[in-house]
């Protein structure tokens, strides 16, 4: 299987002329700014933005080395938004579990579930654009390589939520790490990364097989 950085990027565009990077950029500073307003809790929105912003001038300033395709950028700004809009209303009160909790009857909060599941099924594909152009793995590693770093991140985020509860005292715990209950949610977070990150990849490789495939046949017909 091959992979051509023509078919999935647009490094070759200046910036000043890459007009869906423009727009991707205008879009998350709007929805960025309408959730920096009056979030739930100042202190955990700070806290889990900072995060992300630190993420963001990493990739700012890394733009003139690398580079990713405008698809690995939409998809990092969905996931990115995803993570915003939690950070506006707490993982745990998320209107979307409010309403699970008033017409399912829940007794937990779901959508950090969510959000991890989709670390694994959005971030997995920038993971390997950067590794094909840096690392150069061959063969099926270009597939394993993402999965491990995303297993290993989910694992780095489950980390400094611990970090974060030590940090902010009695009652951190239910604040930042926030088992609801669950023994095995820490587990189950990083298990949902790592299924989003293994369908992410199975996609990509069936995507590229069949190509291959379409392709051979039709330099056989030439």
């Amino acid at each position: 299987m091959t992979f051509k950085r023509q078919e999935w990027t647009s490094t070759s565009i200046p910036f000043a002329r890459n007009k869906p990077l423009q727009l991707m950029i205008i879009i998350f500073i709007l929805f960025f700014g309408l959730l920096a307003f009056s979030p739930t809790d100042r202190f955990i929105w700070i806290t889990y933005n900072s995060t992300l912003i630190a993420v963001i001038l990493i990739l700012v300033f890394t733009y003139k080395w690398f580079r990713f395709s405008n698809l690995s950028y939409l998809l990092m700004l969905i996931f990115f938004c995803l993570h915003t809009y939690a950070a506006h209303y707490t993982y745990e009160g998320t209107p979307m579990d409010q309403w699970l909790k008033i017409s399912l009857h829940t007794k937990r909060s779901y959508y950090d579930q969510v959000v991890h599941f989709a670390f694994g099924l959005l971030i997995a594909f920038p993971f390997r654009e950067f590794f094909i152009f840096q690392v150069k793995p061959r063969g099926i590693w270009s597939y394993v390589l993402p999965v491990v770093f995303v297993i290993g991140f989910s694992a780095l985020f489950e980390i400094l939520e611990m970090l974060a509860a030590l940090v902010a005292g009695p009652g951190g715990e239910a604040t930042f790490v926030g088992m609801q209950g669950d023994i095995f949610d820490t587990q189950k977070d990083m298990a949902l990364g790592f299924l989003g990150g293994v369908i992410s990849m199975g996609i990509l490789a069936w995507i590229i097989r069949k190509r291959d495939k379409t392709n051979a046949a039709s330099d056989s017909l030439r």
